[in-house]
């Protein structure tokens, strides 16, 4: 027999979680499902959707066999996720839950959970990632004699455990998983990081797993689903009217009701017009939102931003940029935009500064700057600053030519006499 290795499974009540688990079980591994409630809500048609996935995780359970959890992190959920995200909004800026879920929850309590309460030698999810020492012997799952001690001792700290993005390159999930901590992805399993999205459907159905094949991808924040956010957010944050003013002429266009329910980039809700404009800056000390009249305006491109102090994957910074303070690689701050080479610069508090190829759309402070390099996910940081937009740099651009013609040319070298 082989030796018998115990992998708690994270079931969402979704296809990836459900065949996740069916790949553990069939590479001999003894699997536990455990679905996790961290919001406890109803939404706008009184249905509280965390029940019928718990009900879907549970029915994935039986169809493969194995035993089947619960635990709540509903508190912690609110303590660490949700009150993070409306202090962020306070400030202007826009959070990203599901970074700060899976660091928080996920691959800290949850994973702890998994390891020392039922006693798990590894946990493992439905993401679409993978790290370096799946290949290794660790993972692997042999007709050997049993061993002596536990399995989950023999993850020894060696070498760092890399994040690289899954075979799926529209479903890598490498960007949410960027400030989990190295100790718990030492002890994660990625059972799909090989497969694509098409070869897992075609998984679920041969295992009769039917009853996840029809469900609709999550997609935005899970606790808000079909309600609209402006109403959501003013449940929990008092409103803060202010004006909508544009950002080429200073013309009051309109009004908000607090400028934590509008982010960069997106339509902004001005009547009586006739063409659409977009929210391109925020003043959070005097309520102003500015708004510009094209979704490409100038104003909501910049090619420089700063970032919170850094999480590296790895924990330390790359070598390189330990030694010169600047490194090239990989940028993006929205999952699945395309990856942007960019140049970041080290700064002595663990910050980073970071120069792009060419200036992006509506780069938002809150959400988090991704890196890559050569496929490895290298870690996070919070977006805190931008530099200026090219409308910015334009005006700017402009004045100087404009004081140059005030001013007149200037006097060349006196002729000498030859």
């Amino acid at each position: 027999m082989g030796v018998i290795r115990h992998v708690v499974c994270a079931m969402s009540g979704g296809v990836d979680s459900s065949v996740a688990a069916l790949l553990l079980k069939r590479m001999g591994y003894h699997v536990s499902g455990v679905f996790m409630k961290n919001w406890d809500s109803l939404d706008e048609k009184g249905v509280c959707t965390s029940d019928k996935d718990c009900e879907d995780a549970y029915r994935s359970c039986q169809v493969l066999g194995i035993p089947f959890h619960q635990v709540s992190y509903v508190k912690e959920y609110w303590n660490e996720v949700f009150s993070d995200l409306l202090s962020e909004y306070e400030k202007g800026r826009t959070p990203n839950p599901d970074i700060l879920c899976n660091k928080h929850i996920k691959f800290k309590h949850f994973c702890k959970h998994a390891l020392n309460t039922l006693d798990a030698d590894a946990m493992a999810t439905g993401h679409y990632a993978r790290t370096s020492q799946e290949d290794e012997e660790v993972f692997r799952q042999k007709n050997v004699a049993p061993l002596t001690g536990r399995f989950k001792d023999r993850f020894e700290v060696r070498n760092p455990v890399r994040l690289h993005q899954g075979a799926d390159p529209f479903k890598d999930q490498t960007f949410f998983l960027s400030q989990i901590s190295q100790e718990a992805l030492r002890h994660t399993m990625f059972p799909l990081a090989g497969l694509t999205k098409d070869f897992v459907k075609k998984m679920a159905a041969q295992a009769g797993l039917h009853h996840v094949l029809t469900k609709k991808e999550s997609m935005g924040i899970c606790f808000i689903g079909e309600r609209n956010f402006e109403d959501f957010i003013l449940e929990y944050l008092e409103p803060q009217p202010g004006d909508l003013v544009s950002v080429e002429d200073g013309t009051v266009m309109g009004r908000h009701r607090g400028w934590f329910t509008l982010t960069l980039g997106q339509r902004a809700r001005i009547g009586g017009l006739k063409d659409p404009w977009f929210v391109v800056d925020k003043d959070v000390t005097t309520g102003v939102v500015f708004v510009g009249p094209t979704t490409n305006h100038p104003a909501l491109f910049r090619d420089t931003l700063q970032t919170g102090r850094f999480h590296w994957i790895t924990v330390d910074p790359p070598p390189v940029l330990v030694k010169t303070q600047m490194m090239d690689c990989h940028f993006r701050f929205i999952h699945q935009m395309p990856l942007t080479p960019c140049t970041v610069t080290l700064n002595m508090d663990g910050s980073l500064w970071i120069t792009l190829s060419q200036p992006i759309r509506a780069i938002t402070p809150g959400q988090f700057a991704v890196l890559y390099r050569g496929g490895e996910c290298l870690g996070s940081g919070r977006i805190l600053r931008l530099g200026p937009s090219q409308h910015t740099l334009q005006l700017g651009r402009e004045r100087m030519a404009a004081a140059a013609s005030l001013v007149g040319p200037r006097p060349g070298p006196p002729d000498q006499a030859s």
